[in-house]
């Protein structure tokens, strides 16, 4: 990854995007999409598009979701404290201690999520699953109505958790689910413009997918793509006590390449092109085994109109949906490069099942 590569990314994951309010990393990704492609834009629905060759064939489409999960404040007490409930998917076992960002009409307010203390908790309240009706935001407020000057009903925030590099080419941060999948397909599309691609091919950072891949099924209707090609993370099994989730997915392991998802979601032309460009061109792979619809972008892409060919390529993740979620840079320079190649290869390709 390069000066400039790297620079994107932090700048990207410097932003929150839970779902529904990914408007401020979504600039981020189309301000890197102007400085390659003219044809740059979003829709009503919060999805970004920049599109190389838009009068090419055929038309491939690549999606990535930019939202991550959140939090959303419903209710302030007499006291001034916010109480919240979660935008997406939780473990709510990691929300008490974290502090949060809000953000509010008049920019970010920073909180921290309050529980009552484990000297306080009975022996039976100590065993329970935490609840998000058992937290708090305090944002240090006066009574309701400090606090509502501030704040309001409905204000999405995040945990504050900021991109930092680990050991091995490792990073850490918050929301790499999946941000890092509208990275990697912006930066497919940068590598199709500069190898010369003459089919069109629209790069999207779908929004909403957190909760319903909302995002694609309106993108991909728009656009009516010819091939879709969906970036998103998956569970790497290279962990302590990762036996029980090798059985479920497969030997998935940080740093040994992307993922070529294989079953019912995937056209298996495609696939089988997937794995063929990722031989020739000498580029690591893991395959996993998904039997039934996938809970990605590819899930709505393939069955959308008539249908759409569709593969979904996965970068593996390390304690997804969590403040700490980790990548490999490897696997991201992978994946970027394996989709650029496959999809040059794809333009006389008849991807009917016989």
């Amino acid at each position: 990854m390069n000066r400039r590569q790297v620079s994107f990314l932090e700048r990207l994951m410097g932003k929150m995007s839970p779902s529904g309010f990914e408007e401020d990393a979504a600039r981020v990704w189309r301000d890197e999409a102007k400085k390659f492609t003219k044809d740059v834009y979003s829709d009503t629905h919060g999805n970004s598009f920049a599109v190389i060759n838009p009068n090419g064939s055929p038309k491939v489409m690549l999606a990535g979701h930019i939202d991550e999960i959140g939090l959303m404040v419903t209710y302030i007490d007499d006291s001034g404290y916010l109480y919240f409930t979660g935008i997406g998917g939780w473990d709510t076992q990691v929300l008490p201690g974290q502090r949060v960002n809000i953000k509010t009409g008049t920019g970010l307010v920073s909180g921290v999520i309050g529980r009552r203390p484990i000297h306080l908790l009975s022996v039976e309240e100590r065993k329970k699953v935490v609840e998000f009706s058992d937290l708090w935001i305090d944002i240090g407020a006066k009574n309701k109505e400090d606090a509502s000057t501030i704040v309001s009903i409905g204000d999405p925030a995040v945990i504050q958790y900021g991109m930092e590099s680990l050991m091995n080419n490792m990073l850490v941060g918050r929301g790499f689910d999946d941000r890092i999948g509208a990275y990697v397909v912006l930066e497919a599309l940068r590598l199709l413009s500069e190898m010369g691609a003459d089919m069109a091919v629209y790069a999207v950072a779908t929004a909403q997918e957190e909760i319903g891949t909302r995002g694609a099924k309106t993108s991909v209707y728009g656009i009516n793509p010819d091939i879709g090609i969906a970036v998103d993370v998956g569970f790497a099994t290279d962990t302590p006590g990762a036996l029980v989730d090798k059985k479920k997915v497969g030997d998935i392991k940080m740093g040994e390449g992307p993922v070529i998802v294989r079953g019912a979601n995937i056209n298996p032309v495609l696939f089988e092109m997937f794995t063929k460009t990722a031989e020739s061109e000498r580029i690591p792979f893991q395959v996993e085994a998904c039997p039934g619809v996938t809970g990605t972008d590819a899930r709505d892409i393939q069955a959308t109109r008539q249908g759409v060919p569709t593969a979904l390529i996965g970068i593996p993740n390390r304690y997804m949906h969590s403040p700490c979620e980790l990548i490999h840079l490897h696997d991201v320079d992978h994946a970027s490069k394996l989709i650029a190649h496959t999809v040059l290869m794809s333009k006389d390709t008849d991807f009917r099942i016989s």
